[in-house]
């Protein structure tokens, strides 16, 4: 069965049968107007289900085993189904640097690495060290723009924060001595001298996302205890299983953890992209410049958020 929605700006096929879709597909909140019902948005796993009927799958019988849109399978007692559905894409085009670059959005997620109190906040870590913390916070207002479209348009958003062990067992000399290079001070899990805050401790105020930028309920949040957010944590796993294939990058510092988070995505064959204006770092300005000119050069794209935000219906 075929069934044909047009579109005044984009159009589809849809083969109920095989759930195959010709062309790009316009979401649109509800979908209602094309006759079709997604199921509830609340979570990654009802829009895993959501989607499989509208690509025309039985979801009646079973279960739907798995977090990702594009990677669940679905069991009953007789069966497990492991095929994977044919899931509606997105596509969209950026405009980019050093190419324009065109993705699909049901297969892309957001990273903003470290928007902590500890790097962005008056009385964090990188202020009690004479640090220029208000440099950080430069990313503040274009995210606090661009994550609720992206939420919006089912893009999922991942917060990558420095979260390490009350005990930093797992905290090996070479790390510690990053905060702490003198041996002497405040470094890595020791007290704030302003409000006895653990430095980048989980849970701790130090940690937390900065007030301006909560996350929401069905953000996902990972712990990282690298300059790198894919070293000894979940988060490679946590893309895969979401579907993802492409990765926008936000957060501090420019040159350092959003750089090397980067470059590992990179080496793992995620399509990169960072968002410039939705990264920020207390470093000098070269140091920015040599970051943005190596990611174009070698490890992927550069754009400014906006770029993303005409991709996007506004809501």
């Amino acid at each position: 069965m075929i069934i044909y929605y047009p579109d005044p700006v984009q159009c589809c096929t849809i083969d109920l049968q095989s759930g195959c879709v010709d062309r790009h597909f316009l979401w649109q909140s509800g979908l209602s107007r094309y006759g079709m019902t997604l199921a509830s948005t609340t979570t990654i796993g009802s829009r895993a289900a959501g989607e499989w009927e509208m690509a025309g799958l039985d979801t009646t019988s079973g279960g739907i085993l798995g977090k990702g849109r594009n990677t669940a399978w679905r069991a009953t007692p007789t069966n497990v189904d492991m095929t994977l559905p044919s899931i509606l894409p997105r596509v969209v085009t950026i405009d980019a640097e050093p190419q324009g670059v065109t993705i699909d959005l049901a297969r892309t997620a957001i990273v903003v690495i470290d928007m902590q109190n500890d790097f962005c906040a008056k009385d964090g870590w990188v202020d009690h060290i004479g640090g220029n913390y208000e440099a950080d916070r430069a990313a503040i207002a274009p995210l606090q723009k661009l994550l609720p479209q992206l939420r919006q348009a089912e893009v999922p958003v991942i917060w990558v924060n420095w979260g390490n062990r009350p005990d930093l067992l797992n905290m090996p000399p070479n790390q510690l001595h990053l905060y702490k290079n003198s041996g002497e001070g405040i470094g890595l899990g020791d007290p704030l001298p302003s409000n006895g805050a653990h430095v980048l401790e989980k849970d701790s105020w130090a940690a937390e996302v900065v007030d301006e930028l909560k996350p929401q309920p069905a953000d996902v949040r990972v712990d990282k205890y690298r300059i790198s957010g894919f070293w000894d944590t979940p988060l490679d796993s946590i893309l895969r299983n979401l579907g993802t294939r492409t990765v926008l990058f936000a957060g501090c510092n420019t040159d350092q953890c959003v750089l090397h988070t980067l470059t590992d995505a990179n080496f793992l064959g995620y399509g990169c992209i960072m968002l410039a204006d939705c990264c920020a770092t207390s470093s000098p300005d070269f140091c920015t410049e040599a970051t943005i000119w190596n990611v174009k050069k070698c490890f992927g794209f550069v754009c400014n958020s906006d770029a993303v935000l005409k991709t996007l219906p506004q809501v």
